[in-house]
């Protein structure tokens, strides 16, 4: 269930995340909206998550695809093309969280 709590904590702080653009500092109220609820369920999901996952390892993934599907956003709604080095920098990002996840022995595998 951990796992499950953990897509949907990374979903709703993408969803939050790609907001944030269109919220213009917080001076439109709709995006700001969806800003403050979808950190906040992100957030209250995480310590969900928390109970069973170790923080570092939580973390990591969270973070890890957090960077990814926010970076596929830009690209998709807002026309961002990211150069070479920030595709090796995220692949790097991906790379680290799956060493993490497959060979560390604080991952709960």
């Amino acid at each position: 269930m951990a796992f499950i709590y953990l897509i949907l904590a990374i979903v709703a702080e993408v969803v939050a995340t790609s907001a944030l653009k269109s919220s213009a500092g917080f001076t439109r109220l709709a995006p700001s909206l969806v800003v403050v609820v979808g950190y906040g369920l992100a957030f209250y999901l995480l310590s969900l998550v928390l109970r069973t996952l170790p923080v570092g390892v939580a973390y990591a993934i969270w973070a890890g695809l957090g960077i990814v599907l926010v970076t596929l956003v830009g690209v998709v709604a807002y026309g961002e093309r990211p150069d070479m080095p920030a595709v090796a920098g995220i692949l790097l990002i991906v790379a680290g969280v799956v060493v993490l996840q497959m060979f560390s022995r604080i991952s709960v595998h």
